[in-house]
Parts: C-alpha cells; sequence; structure tokens
C-alpha cells in the first residue's frame, strides 16, 4: 500500500491539533433505507466507530448528496448503529430515496504504537519527533490518530520548512507507513 501524501502546514506560536483517519484500502458497500431532515440523516447499517469520512451513491431525489468515489468525501457523524449525519446537508422540502453507503473501513490500531519524524530534506537531520510514547501522537480509537502541538511548542520552532512520514507499528512487529509529505512553519508575527 503506497502512503497518503498530505503536506502538512504548522503556524507558529499557535496549539497544532487535528485528528486523522487511517483506512483500509478496500470499499465497503451499504444500503441506504432512509434519508431524511436537516441536518441530513441517513438511515443505513454502517458500522462505523465515529466521525468517519464517506461516499453516497444512487440516491434518488437528492442529487446533491451524490458523491463517487473519484470525488471528496462527506464527513458523517454516527448518530447511533444505524444513523449517520451529514450536517453540511439538508432535506428539506426533499423526499429522497434509495442508495448506497460507501466507505473505507478504519484500520485496527488495537495494541499500536505510531511514529512520525519531521527532517530538514529526505535523509537529513531530525527537527521534530511525534510518537505516541511522547505524547504528540495519540491514539483515539479504530483507525483515529490525534496529531498535538501546543502552542508554546510551535512557537519554539526556528525552521521553515521539511519533510516527514508517519508509520504504525502494530503488536505483530509490521511497520506500515500511512502518511507522508511536506511540512511548512508558518513564522509568527504577532508574539
Amino acid at each position: 500500500m503506497r502512503p497518503a501524501i498530505i503536506d502538512l502546514h504548522i503556524v507558529q506560536g499557535s496549539t497544532l491539533r487535528d485528528t486523522l483517519r487511517l483506512m483500509q484500502p478496500r470499499y465497503e458497500y451499504r444500503p441506504i433505507t432512509g434519508i431524511s431532515g436537516s441536518p441530513l440523516r441517513l438511515t443505513v447499517d454502517h458500522g462505523l466507530p465515529g466521525s468517519w469520512l464517506a461516499w453516497v451513491e444512487g440516491v434518488n431525489g437528492m442529487q446533491g448528496v451524490n458523491r463517487s468515489t473519484r470525488e471528496s468525501p462527506h464527513r458523517v457523524t454516527v448518530v447511533d448503529a444505524a444513523t449517520l449525519e451529514i450536517n453540511a446537508l439538508s432535506a428539506f422540502c426533499l423526499s429522497p430515496s434509495g442508495g448506497q453507503l460507501i466507505y473505507k473501513p478504519p484500520v485496527d490500531l488495537t495494541g499500536a504504537t505510531a511514529r512520525m519524524q519531521i527532517r530538514a530534506q529526505l535523509g537529513g537531520a531530525v527537527l521534530l519527533e511525534l510518537t505516541t510514547e511522547n505524547g504528540a501522537l495519540a491514539i483515539t480509537g479504530l483507525g483515529t490518530i490525534t496529531r498535538t502541538l501546543s502552542a508554546a511548542q510551535t512557537a519554539a520552532l526556528t525552521w521553515t520548512d521539511g519533510v516527514y512520514d508517519l508509520e504504525v507499528q502494530f503488536p505483530d512487529g509490521t511497520v506500515q507507513r500511512y502518511l507522508q509529505g511536506a511540512v511548512t512553519v508558518s513564522r509568527e508575527v504577532t508574539v
């Protein structure tokens, strides 16, 4: 599996807190049995752990909800085991029906550790290390890693660009790289 290329932008002097979703490469397809409400609610036996990314195809009467897997996914929030919400959409005065939910299931991170290094250049000096051991990375659920740097930590950065990768080590010793990309630091003006 090739790692996703996602560049990281750090604003010096501001807290960095983001959530990373690690997905398996295969797709799940689930029939939608009901669509209604404001915000939009989908009745579907989904199996998702919480806020996730998903696509919707084949809905009649509400074309704006349909997105192929070649497009950006919707951010869906779990209401319960049979209901998802898409806060950015509304079915007000519409009668949508049918369709299917498509998503990539989360990676099981039970017992795993994560590590991320930022280097000046590929193979260069380590500028910053984030790990589950030092608390900068936290596994917060199925397929979910939270990355955090305090405002004081970002204010102390003396460099402006680099490269990174993020790897996960599983309990069986397997290591998988999930993310990589460029890093830029936007200099703080107001201090």
